[in-house]
Order: C-alpha cells, then sequence, then structure tokens
C-alpha cells in the first residue's frame, strides 16, 4: 500500500506521515530529505547552485539510503555517511529548492523513491508523491495551512533544533520555498486531482493524524 501526503513547507506534512508510518508499521519516506542530502554534498563539494550539469553528475554518482529508527524517525544515509542532523541546517534550508527544481536532479531522485516505495507498504511525503511520484498510490493527502500559521511551526521546529533563526527570517524563506515549488517547470507542487485535502491551520498534530486514519481505515 502507498500512501502519498504532499503539501508546502511547513504544513505538518511530514510529522503526520511519521505518526502515520509507525502506527501502521510501514516504511515512512521524507523525499525532502533526499534532496537536502544532495544540497548538502554540494555545498562540501562547492558545487555552483547554477552549474546544473555538474549538479546532475553528483546526483547520478551519490549513494541515498533510508532507513527508520524505532520511532519511525528517518535515518538519512548519503554515500554511506549519517546525514540526519546536517541537513537541517538553515543554509541547506535556503538552496535546497534550488536544487530540488531541476529536472534532472528530480528524475533521478524519482527512480530512487520509486524503489524505496516498492519495497513494502509506505507512507511518503513530499510536493509531487501524488501527482508524479506515485500517481496510482492507495491514498492521497494534501495537507496545507495558512502561510503565518506555518512559519509559526517552522520557527519553533527549528528553535527545539537550537537553531539559531528568527520569524524574519523563516516568513522570508517559506515565501521563497513556496514561490520555486509552485512555479518550477517540472513536477510543481499541486494537489493531486484525487487527493483529500486537510487544512490544519486550527488543528493539533494528533487530530490531523486522526482524521488522515479515518480515510485510510
Amino acid at each position: 500500500m502507498i500512501i502519498a501526503i504532499d503539501g508546502p513547507a511547513g504544513a505538518g506534512k511530514s510529522t503526520v506521515a511519521r505518526i502515520i508510518a509507525q502506527k501502521l508499521g510501514f516504511l515512512y519516506i521524507d523525499t525532502g530529505a533526499m534532496y537536502r542530502a544532495l544540497t548538502l554534498k554540494a555545498l562540501e563539494r562547492k558545487i555552483n547552485a547554477k552549474d546544473i550539469p555538474a549538479l546532475i553528475e553528483m546526483a547520478r554518482s551519490t549513494n541515498i539510503d533510508l532507513t527508520n529508527n524505532q520511532d519511525s524517525s528517518l535515518k538519512i544515509l548519503l554515500d554511506g555517511r549519517d546525514v540526519s542532523s546536517p541537513i537541517r541546517q538553515p543554509c541547506i534550508t535556503r538552496l535546497v529548492s534550488d536544487i530540488a527544481k531541476l529536472k534532472g536532479v528530480r528524475e533521478i531522485m524519482l527512480g530512487l523513491q520509486r524503489k524505496f516505495g516498492k519495497l513494502r507498504d509506505s507512507v511518503l511525503d513530499g510536493r509531487d508523491i501524488g501527482t508524479v511520484v506515485f500517481p496510482d498510490a492507495d491514498k492521497k493527502f494534501y495537507i496545507d495551512a495558512e502561510f503565518s500559521v506555518r512559519v509559526r511551526r517552522r520557527y519553533k521546529e527549528l528553535k527545539e533544533l537550537n537553531q539559531d533563526v528568527t520569524l524574519k527570517d523563516i516568513e522570508k524563506d517559506l515565501r521563497n520555498r513556496d514561490n520555486i515549488d509552485s512555479t518550477r517547470e517540472f513536477a510543481p507542487l499541486k494537489k493531486a486531482d484525487d487527493a483529500i485535502y486537510i487544512d490544519t491551520t486550527s488543528m493539533a498534530i494528533g487530530e490531523v493524524v486522526n482524521k488522515v486514519l479515518s480515510y485510510i481505515q
């Protein structure tokens, strides 16, 4: 069974997807983390974000593996190295959408995401899971929230990770990511026609999880 959860940054889709996977005993696949891992490698190798051929070649020669911890949180291995923590740095967040929008990079990641999703029952979250990666997913959801709420949620998340950020930083970043994600030429962020739309603006995580589970079960 494939469960696809899409939505913009800060809507809470990754948290919901992880909890759903844990409750159902499914594999959790955070596709955004895969692009973050690539972004980390690009920064470490000092590859310019505008050097498209170099980025595509890097993606083609990169090994990314995903494993779930006991609490269903994700461990991301980049060429055999655990990068679960460093990929959450602000410098990665600022650049990831620029790399993730590249068609050649997305095509490479698409094959990898489908391979992971077919290993076993899975919950995948991202921007194009229900529209491109698994258009025939058994269940599709689009999780959204008002912009100001998404900003506050992302701010709280990053502060809990002891990152030095401000609400203004987060607001600027989310506006930029929303614009890039929704206007990119290949696989833009959008709701699949058959996806269930859930506005989480005034909902707690537990309420969102229960609502998603009610549609699945």
